[in-house]
């Protein structure tokens, strides 16, 4: 679900950092194989499906992350505990001592609970490559240095470190949440209108095509599998995610170009009166402008959510419904632009829930 969302997003944040000059380091989602956890579940058990792999995968030098209080995630995290490595859980539940670090959020609303840990997952990139960079050498200019300027500087003492490291992410998070206000002000019409014009299209059997690049790819699959499982009794919506077929990627990139991925799924799987929504932290992305370009031309609805004031996408004819962030920091547009994703998803299915019927029982 939308945990595994995360863990990949997690995954790219670490292996190809946002930050320019930020070393790469070695991240893997173990959600990302189909094949894997597919032929475990039906060999062992779902609740085996992380276990399985951490087993066979690690090393004690390693590092597990569980995004989730799912059984399987609560296994593979007691696997590697077991087997020395270090372990970190962001979610509810466990006693305090079966990882050695845990994030939790007060809140029963899991795309509250969603909200708040992508922006711990970033604070938490940043503040890895800081102490990575050995805090005490001459600061720089830019970069990480820029963010936390106070652990730069020779001579710094431990504790005010830590100390300092604290209350800059209070700071942190409270600029973050003023941004999602400004954006929830500014933006609640455009949304609302938004969602009626997609409850419409819902209401006449439209399919929802999500796509984006890197984080925003995995942002992607998180707006599908919320339109796709929602919790009863909000209604299933049919969503499909351009990003998911490897081998649809691969083959077009190969055989075509990479800026056409997303257009020539869309000329594929489009119809006219489907809903296309297209997610990037800068609004440029040239294969998202040209799914875009292909959904429009379809006649399909288009929603675009960019940082930077809209980018590229604020000059383009082909978005319907454009939500922009103003901030040039890739994280902090991805976390508001999580929160815009939520609300859409709240206002189109209040918008259908009283029409809609109830969805058929799970099989089994």
């Amino acid at each position: 679900g939308a945990g595994t969302t995360d863990a990949q997003h997690v995954a790219v944040e670490f292996v190809h950092p946002v930050i320019v000059g930020k070393r790469s380091l070695p991240a893997l989602s173990l959600a990302s194989d189909a094949a894997t956890m597919l032929g475990t579940a039906a060999r062992l058990g779902f609740d085996e499906v992380f276990a399985h792999q951490v087993h066979v995968l690690s090393r004690p030098q390693d590092i597990a992350l569980g995004l989730s209080d799912d059984e399987n995630v609560r296994r593979g995290l007691a696997t590697a505990r077991a087997a020395g490595l270090l372990t970190l859980s962001l979610g509810p539940g466990g006693s305090a001592d079966d990882v050695d670090h845990r994030i939790t959020v007060s809140s029963l609303d899991p795309r509250i609970c969603k909200e708040a840990y992508v922006t711990a997952y970033h604070v938490l990139w940043e503040l890895v490559h800081v102490f990575l960079d050995s805090p005490g050498a001459p600061a720089g200019e830019g970069g990480v240095e820029g963010l936390y300027p106070f652990l730069y500087g020779k001579g710094s003492d431990p504790d005010q470190t830590l100390a300092a490291t604290a209350e800059s992410i209070r700071q942190k998070l409270a600029e973050i949440l003023e941004l999602r206000a400004a954006v929830g002000r500014e933006q609640a019409s455009a949304v609302a209108d938004c969602a009626r014009e997609t409850a419409d299209r819902f209401r006449s059997d439209a399919t929802l095509l999500a796509f984006g690049n890197g984080g925003s790819s995995t942002d992607a699959q998180d707006v599908v599998q919320t339109f796709m499982n929602p919790e009863p009794p909000a209604p299933a919506l049919p969503a499909l995610g351009l990003t998911n077929d490897v081998a649809v990627l691969t083959a077009l990139s190969n055989d075509v170009s990479f800026d056409v991925v997303f257009a020539r799924q869309l000329a594929a799987f489009g119809r006219p009166g489907d809903v296309a929504i297209a997610l990037s932290t800068s609004g440029g992305s040239r294969n998202v402008l040209a799914g875009l370009d292909a959904a429009k031309r379809l006649g399909m609805l288009t929603i675009g959510l960019a940082g930077y004031g809209g980018g590229r996408m604020a000059e383009s004819s082909a978005v319907d419904h454009l939500f922009a962030v103003p901030s040039s920091s890739v994280h902090r547009v991805q976390e508001v632009q999580t929160t815009v994703t939520h609300v859409l998803w709240e206002a189109i299915t209040h918008e259908l829930s009283a029409e809609l019927p109830p969805p058929p029982p799970a099989p089994g």
